[in-house]
């Protein structure tokens, strides 16, 4: 047994003699207020203990909430995805369509003005459900909206900006569906001699 030992195991003895001549010198009545004072104490601590439990349990069940109307608002958004897609080449066809008719013959301009107001009551359809369209015509080239499927020389725009649309791209709720498909500009060659 250390040293140190030794004092502590003193004491702790000391400690409960004391007690003891405390509890033969008390009454019975006595006893019984320290007896009730302890379990108090015991309940007092059951209680705080539970009080905490209920507090992380509804916590707990807050954060599954939350969680839960989080999972509940991206499947909402992002549910008609699919279906969307699906609907591009709808739109992509009556843009063709628009842009090979002739609206200066008489026979087909009534044809022309349906599926022009057809185009675009779809495209208002597809906005109210969160689709935007990209359409970057004259804009600073963006790979993260954009699809460069070449390069041509402009002198007229500045390098790496858009020059044309061939497909336009389309985001529904900030989520990019396909990215439009695009030319883009570089600077002119004209006047450097390049080769060694």
């Amino acid at each position: 047994m250390s040293t140190e030992q030794q004092p502590q195991q003193e004491q702790q003895a000391q400690e409960e003699v004391i007690q003891e001549q405390v509890q033969s010198e008390q009454t019975p009545e006595q006893q019984r207020i320290v007896e009730l004072e302890n379990a108090l104490a015991q309940a007092e601590s059951n209680l705080a203990e539970q009080k905490d439990s209920v507090l992380r349990a509804r916590a707990d069940m807050e954060n599954a909430r939350k969680r839960a109307e989080a999972e509940v608002d991206k499947a909402r958004k992002f549910a008609l995805e699919r279906f969307a897609g699906e609907l591009l080449t709808v739109i992509d066809n009556l843009e063709r369509a628009l842009q090979v008719a002739d609206a200066s013959n008489d026979a087909v301009k009534s044809l022309v003005e349906g599926v022009a107001i057809t185009h675009k009551s779809f495209i208002a359809t597809i906005e109210k459900f969160g689709m935007t369209v990209i359409d970057p015509q004259g804009q600073p080239f963006n790979p993260e909206l954009h699809q460069a499927m070449g390069m041509q020389e402009s002198a007229e725009l500045e390098p790496n900006s858009v020059i044309a649309v061939m497909q336009k791209g389309y985001e529904i709720n900030g989520r990019l569906l396909r990215p439009a498909m695009v030319m883009v500009s570089r600077a002119p060659e004209g006047g450097v001699d390049v080769q060694v």
